[in-house]
């Protein structure tokens, strides 16, 4: 290089001091600046890119939202199409019946489910939900997008096939096809109820409490769904298992129904008044007799029931006194000492055993219609509780009068119950309507044959008093005067649990009851008392023995009756601790029991035990804090 080369910039010809080099002929040029615009356009796109995936997410969000409320929309029509009422005789034959319907809207709300849940995924939704708090409202739609498309593809399908499906020109396809259909499809019910079951655990799992309140409130609404779908699957479940062959769809079948009378109270609901003999055979049910308790009054049950009970209930005798044969509020009990005491008072055996009461009667009747009585009394949804339990014992003074009027009463009721089991077009709203019986505690079934009762027995409607440990409280009362005053009682619980301390926790209980019997002009049989007090009593008064149900484990520290120390007797049924006392309620009166406890280390609220009385118990339940583990 000479001594000219080395020239500054300045001097050197045709170049600025802000210039570049000149490249020389045949040499590549400097790429500096191209890197430098595809760095920027880079950096554009890079900031662009998660503007483009929040719009992505924002307008399938939106489209999600739509569908899923399309389905939602679906599925209220195929509630209503399965618990409507059957169309009348003069509808358009070109009318699409309930089951069209039904089948419209199972696959409707199927699609609408699938494309939401189509819509909420990919690689936006997935990056979005993966973000910490800012993807929580994203993992709660995605989540509630691919909870309802399982729901409607892997669940309502399956049950909506498994329902009886009447031809074009005919209702009857009745309750022996309805049974082949459902033991044809027993295996999709079963996994079916195993799917709602694992959606509802996946709801739980999603977050709680997120930035957009409007994802907290569907992530709400869907729980509540799922905690609503899967115990009525888990009853499906059961029921396809175990009904066609209680329905006789292998052979005949018979059961001892009883009609509970809950103006008198006993530990099922009420005391056993009327009852029947149902048979069922390859699904057609028939009544082969009734009867009242004045028959079964001298029938004697050969069962033995265990320790515990017999010490419990040594002084009602249960199983030589019909009139307290289900004072025990675990069904079962009462369920071995009817089908025995029948055995005993007729010579035949029954597979099973069934209770009922006036308020199942009135909800079958607004599915079924009216019933007409021999003597031309009408029976309707509205009034037949009213009637059975109250106006008519100011109707009948006679006594064997009176209970001849309640068997009549269940004899009308089942005519056209027996009609409305071999219409397919009422089915499903049968069916609906015994769920939400079963539900309430008001139906309750007992099988005879082992290995069906040891399914029924994980079901509400087996009226199973559970023996496992765990939070639970009960308040159970059984009329001890013998009047029919029990149509007016109250009940409230009012339960509520302190933190733990020492792998324990304080709970306090609160029992009111309260007697609503006017103090005059009730028929004397309604306020006769057969106990024979030692103290004055008014027509109105009652008297009651009440019962607490406690947790496994725990142990009652004290008691107040009306803000005064109380001295309850303590008891053990199915591993429970009970504190009974027996308690005089005047008219118009209530009286107020407190027990203080101490239940072993648990959380949260306990399981209840339901009595169906007229009145349902008003509760109110409240944890403070949580046990660690």
């Amino acid at each position: 290089m000479t001594r000219g080369d080395l020239r500054t910039a300045e001097q050197r010809p045709g170049l600025g001091r802000d210039a570049g080099p000149t490249p020389e002929p045949g040499r590549p040029c400097d790429r500096t600046p191209r890197r430098r615009r595809i760095l920027r356009i880079a950096l554009l796109a890079g900031g662009a890119l998660p503007l483009a995936g929040a719009a992505w997410i924002g307008v399938t969000g939106l489209l999600a939202r739509s569908e899923l409320l399309a389905a939602q929309q679906d599925l209220d029509t195929l509630r209503q199409s399965v618990t409507a009422a059957p169309a009348p005789a003069s509808a358009s034959p070109t009318a699409p019946s309930s089951a069209q319907k039904r089948d419209r809207a199972v696959r409707s709300a199927a699609a609408h489910a699938a494309r939401a849940h189509d819509l909420t995924t990919g690689p936006a939704w997935y990056t979005g939900a993966q973000l910490p708090f800012l993807g929580g409202p994203m993992r709660t739609v995605r989540g509630a997008a691919y909870a309802a498309d399982r729901l409607a593809g892997d669940v309502l399908a399956p049950l909506a096939h498994a329902l009886p499906q009447p031809t074009a020109h005919s209702d009857r396809a009745g309750m022996s096809e309805a049974l082949t259909v459902m033991q044809r499809h027993t295996p999709d019910i079963v996994r079916a109820a195993r799917v709602a079951a694992e959606v509802q655990a996946d709801v739980h799992g999603l977050p709680r409490s997120t930035w957009l309140p409007a994802a907290d409130r569907a992530r709400d609404q869907l729980a509540l769904q799922t905690d609503r779908l899967a115990p009525v699957m888990a009853d499906a479940s059961v029921t396809a298992r175990v009904l066609p062959s209680m329905l006789g769809l292998q052979g005949q079948r018979r059961y001892f129904l009883a009609f509970q009378n809950f103006a008198e109270a006993r530990g099922t609901g009420g005391l056993p008044g009327a009852f029947a003999v149902l048979r069922a055979d390859r699904g057609h049910l028939s009544f082969e007799r009734f009867g009242n308790n004045t028959e079964m009054a001298k029938a004697k049950a050969d069962v033995d029931l265990g320790a515990d009970f017999a010490a419990r209930y040594r002084g009602s005798d249960p199983t030589h006194e019909w009139n307290n044969s289900n004072m025990s509020p675990h069904f079962p009990y009462a369920a071995r000492i009817w089908s025995a005491a029948w055995r005993e008072h007729a010579g035949e055996r029954v597979d099973g055993a069934i209770a009922v009461d006036p308020a199942t009667l009135s909800r079958l009747l607004r599915v079924t219609g009216p019933a007409r009585m021999a003597d031309g009394t009408e029976l309707t949804a509205d009034n037949v509780v009213d009637l059975t339990e109250r106006a008519s014992y100011a109707k009948y003074h006679d006594v064997a009068r009176r209970k001849a009027f309640f068997v009549d009463a269940a004899r009308a009721a089942a005519a056209p119950l027996m009609a409305a089991a071999d219409n397919a077009r009422l089915l499903p709203a049968l069916v609906v309507t015994l769920h939400d019986a079963e539900r309430d505690g008001r139906l309750k079934v007992w099988s005879a044959h082992a290995a069906e009762q040891r399914l029924l027995g994980t079901r509400p409607y087996s009226g199973t008093l559970p023996d496992t440990p765990g939070p639970f409280a009960g308040v159970m009362v059984n009329n001890a005067a013998g009047t029919k005053l029990d149509y007016y009682l109250d009940r409230s619980l009012r339960w509520e649990a302190d933190g733990c301390s020492g792998g324990e926790r304080q709970v306090t209980a609160t029992v009111t009851l309260t007697n609503r019997a006017p103090t005059s002009g009730l028929p004397d049989y309604v306020t006769q008392r057969i106990d024979q007090p030692p103290y004055r009593t008014r027509p109105g008064d009652n008297r009651l023995l009440m019962s607490y149900y406690a947790g496994v484990g725990a142990r009652l520290t004290g008691a107040t009756l009306d803000g005064r120390p109380a001295l309850l007797a303590p008891g053990v049924e199915r591993g429970h601790p009970v504190y009974t006392l027996d308690l005089e309620l005047p008219a118009h009166s209530h009286r107020t029991l407190v027990l203080h406890l101490v239940e072993p280390h648990a959380n949260g609220a306990p399981v209840l035990l339901q009595q169906p009385l007229v009145t349902p118990l008003r509760t109110t339940l409240k944890a403070k804090g949580a046990c660690g583990a």
